[in-house]
């Protein structure tokens, strides 16, 4: 089979998929337009978030078997009419749910102590203590929703800090939460919850699911992680409710107004240039599962599925 890969990525993937037997074209100045034409000569494709594979798109290519995507989130691609055509279309989410988990922890430390709001003080000769003082995630209870891949690498991460962890996911059957998390129903987590950490799929239902009516059902105030999708969360709405003090303070490792194709972000809009103003908002440029070792396992896990799509 003929693949071509269109963004960068390890030169595992590549590997992977040639001691498969296919033949690999790496080509990462293609563009929309140019892969119209160019798409009909590949039996699979392997994309990241520059290119969108919308209907049109997959019209002119409905020889493909299958459609990589290095990473998690399928946003992208219109996976529904893919599969409608016959075209596979595989992620790798097992590649970087644990650096996920790992960053999401990190970011919980980071808003709880104060660390990065800290570290700019001091790095200015401010030595604030009182000002400083953290919370501790012991005794806490965590809300995760989400319990996939990522959810559960956070959840399996928070174990030894003697805290209580509780999870809702819509779409897994009960009994399918390890033995340490509490599956709990939505509004069971907005009562109890004193964290909420986000880790769900960006799709029509999830977007702008973090808005004032969904803040507004909570039974006390909160902290808010996200290392999902940054158009879960309403910018604005965010704003207001740490404004007045109904999300304490929240960590963001995606942003709503960020660009993905062009790895930027739009900070010209009054609600961020708010929350970019206040020392309980922790930030971080979209680089949770981004570590040396996820990289290398997106690509290699993304490799032996296609190679098992493609045999």
């Amino acid at each position: 089979m003929k693949v071509l890969i269109t963004d960068n990525t390890h030169p595992a993937l590549q590997q992977t998929l040639e001691a498969g037997g296919h033949q690999v074209v790496v080509n990462t100045e293609v563009t929309y337009e140019s892969l119209l034409e160019e798409i009909k000569g590949y039996d699979a494709m392997v994309v990241r978030s520059k290119i969108e594979i919308d209907r049109h798109f997959l019209d002119h290519a409905r020889h493909l078997k299958c459609i990589g995507r290095v990473g998690a989130g399928m946003e992208t691609i219109d996976v529904a009419y893919a599969e409608s055509l016959g075209i596979r279309c595989i992620n790798s989410p097992e590649g970087n749910r644990d650096a996920v988990g790992e960053h999401a922890l990190g970011l919980l430390l980071s808003l709880f102590n104060h660390i990065a709001y800290a570290d700019k003080q001091v790095r200015q000769g401010i030595w604030h203590r009182e000002e400083n003082r953290g919370l501790e995630i012991k005794g806490k209870t965590i809300g995760i929703i989400g319990l996939g891949n990522m959810g559960r690498a956070f959840a399996q991460r928070l174990q030894g800090f003697e805290c209580r962890i509780i999870a809702y996911d819509k779409y897994k059957p009960a009994g399918h939460a390890p033995n340490y998390v509490e599956e709990v129903t939505l509004e069971q987590l907005q009562k109890e919850a004193d964290v909420v950490s986000l880790h769900v799929p960006l799709t029509e239902e999830t977007r702008y699911m973090i808005c004032a009516d969904f803040i507004d059902n909570f039974a006390k105030p909160f902290y808010l992680i996200n290392t999902s999708r940054g158009a879960v969360v309403k910018t604005a709405d965010l704003a207001d409710a740490i404004r007045c003090t109904t999300v304490l303070g929240a960590a963001l490792d995606v942003n709503e107004y960020e660009e993905m194709a062009k790895d930027s972000i739009d900070t010209s809009h009054t609600d961020l240039q708010y929350l970019l103003s206040c020392p309980n908002m922790v930030f971080s440029p979209h680089v949770g599962g981004w570590t040396v070792e996820s990289k290398y396992k997106l690509a290699y896990y993304l490799g032996e599925k296609m190679n098992d799509c493609l045999c």
